[in-house]
C-alpha cells in the first residue's frame, strides 16, 4: 500500500505552474502491464505478433484490434538488417482480414533470410493461414483453431462478370501460396475450403490443432517453449553453414 502511495506521489506536479515530473517508470509498467517489473534482457531473437484484424488499406474502427500492415512490413526490413536478429518468431492469434494485407505480410515473412518459426495462438483464421504458413517451420496450440473459407468482398461493387474474374483469381493467390508452403494439396484444401454443412450458414471449415496437423497445413502441435527451441536449432544452423544460410 504505502509503495503504490509512494508511486501516486511521484507523478505529483513538483512547480506552481503544474508542470510535472517525467512519469516514474515502475508507475508506467505497473498501469500497462499489472506488473512492477518486466524482462529486460536483450534477445537475438525478434517475437512479432499478429493480432485482431488485419488492417488493410482502409481504415477500421477504433474499437477493433488491428494489426496494421504497415507497421509490420517495416519492422520486418528491420529485423532483416539488424545484425544482432538472428531469427523471428511469429505469435498468430488473428480472425483475418484484408487479403492483399495478409498476403503481403506473409510473403515478406517467407522472402527473408533469417530463420522464421510460426506459432498459431488462439486462433489463425481465414488470411491469417497464409501467414501461418509463411515461416521456415508452423507449430499450432494444441486448441487453437484455424478457419479455412472462401474469399469474401464488403461494402459496393460492380456487379459484373470481371469481379467475380477477380475475386477468383484472388482466391487462386491464396490457395497457391498457402499449398506451396504446407505439405496441404491443393485438392484437400479447396475441399476445406468450400466444405458445407459444418459453418452455420457459410462454407468452410474450421480445423483445431492436431486436425491442421493431420491435414498438413500445419507441421506440428506445440507451444512457445517447443517454437523456440526449433528456431534456436535453425539458428545454429544457419551459424554452422556460414553466409547464405538455410533457405526458407
Amino acid at each position: 500500500m504505502r509503495e503504490i502511495e509512494w508511486l501516486q506521489k511521484s507523478e505529483q506536479p513538483d512547480t506552481e505552474g503544474g508542470d510535472r515530473k517525467m512519469v516514474n517508470p515502475t508507475l508506467e509498467t505497473l498501469q500497462q502491464l499489472g506488473q512492477t517489473t518486466i524482462p529486460t534482457t536483450e534477445s537475438n531473437v525478434f517475437c512479432m505478433t499478429i493480432i485482431g484484424q488485419v488492417e488493410g488499406h482502409m481504415v477500421l474502427p477504433p474499437q477493433n484490434k488491428t494489426t496494421k500492415y504497415e507497421h509490420i512490413i517495416p519492422q520486418l526490413v528491420a529485423a532483416e538488417q539488424n545484425p544482432k536478429i538472428e531469427g523471428l518468431i511469429i505469435v498468430l492469434n488473428t480472425v483475418g482480414g484484408d487479403v492483399e494485407a495478409g498476403l503481403a505480410i506473409a510473403e515478406m515473412i517467407s522472402s527473408l533470410t533469417k530463420p522464421t518459426v510460426t506459432l498459431v495462438l488462439g486462433g489463425g483464421h481465414s488470411i491469417g493461414v497464409p501467414i501461418a504458413v509463411a515461416g521456415m517451420k508452423s507449430f499450432i496450440a494444441e486448441t487453437a483453431t484455424m478457419t479455412i473459407h472462401p474469399i469474401r468482398m464488403n461494402g459496393m461493387f460492380i456487379g459484373v462478370p470481371q469481379t467475380f474474374e477477380y475475386l477468383e483469381k484472388m482466391q487462386e493467390r491464396v490457395v497457391r501460396y498457402v499449398t506451396s508452403h504446407s505439405n496441404i494439396s491443393t485438392e484437400m484444401f479447396k475441399e476445406l475450403m468450400f466444405k458445407t454443412g459444418e459453418l452455420n450458414r457459410d462454407i468452410g471449415t474450421t480445423v483445431i490443432g492436431v486436425d491442421a496437423v493431420k491435414y498438413g497445413l500445419i507441421d506440428a502441435v506445440g507451444g512457445i517453449g517447443v517454437a523456440l527451441r526449433e528456431l534456436d536449432g535453425f539458428i545454429a544452423e544457419r551459424k554452422r553453414m556460414g553466409p547464405g544460410g538455410l533457405t526458407q
